[in-house]
């Protein structure tokens, strides 16, 4: 008897692309990039290992452009995946950017987004030689029992994470359950990117 496979609960990422907006957003990045320099000095005193972390960009008109098009992709990945929207209106609630120390050691460790439907990146600055985001299986049941895979290497059913080393203008959309963290950046290059966080409120709620 020759079994028929079915992928069941698959984990999607998504990937596109906008090298067209890098200038402009890097530009109006900067002076909060600025901002959020001086605030983790003023606290921290030192800068290895900090992430500078933005004040929210969602009621800067100049990201306008970049709110509606994540909210419209957000949408569509949902609406796509099969849920139900009808009675739901997506907004963003949280869209900050961030840029790791250049002394190093700046990063993220593995955490979800509790209260988001849809999450993402934008990269602003980054290259082969600075910090990444890796994605962890989000079935996790299957750690009660795991196997050794046979070559990490390759990307299979049999995979715990996976890592993507992004391009300036690279986009990268997910589920908000799918845990997530970037590695330690050594300081040899710039990173910075725009972080956003999508929920999806009913329509009544909004509405009162």
């Amino acid at each position: 008897m020759s079994l028929i496979e079915n992928n069941i609960f698959n984990t999607p990422i998504y990937f596109g692309e906008k090298k067209e907006w890098l200038d402009n957003l890097n530009k109006i990045s900067n002076p909060y990039i600025i901002q959020a320099k001086k605030e983790s000095l003023f606290k921290c005193n030192k800068d290895f290992g900090i992430v500078h972390h933005s004040n929210s960009l969602i009621q800067d008109i100049n990201f306008k452009e970049f709110l509606n098009y994540i909210n419209s992709n957000a949408f569509d990945i949902l609406n796509n995946q099969g849920f139900d929207l009808k009675n739901y209106s997506l907004a963003t609630t949280e869209l900050w950017v961030q840029e790791f120390s250049s002394l190093g050691g700046g990063n993220h460790s593995p955490h979800v987004h509790w209260n988001g439907h849809i999450s993402g990146f934008y990269f602003l600055k980054c290259s082969e030689k600075t910090s990444y985001p890796i994605f962890h299986d989000s079935r996790t049941g299957r750690m009660m029992n795991l196997l050794p895979e046979k070559d990490q290497s390759q990307i299979t059913l049999a995979s715990s994470s996976i890592n993507f080393k992004p391009e300036p203008g690279t986009f990268i959309f997910f589920n908000s359950y799918l845990q997530h963290e970037f590695v330690v950046d050594h300081g040899i290059e710039p990173f910075r990117f725009i972080h956003f966080n999508i929920q999806a409120f009913p329509k009544k709620l909004i509405s009162k």
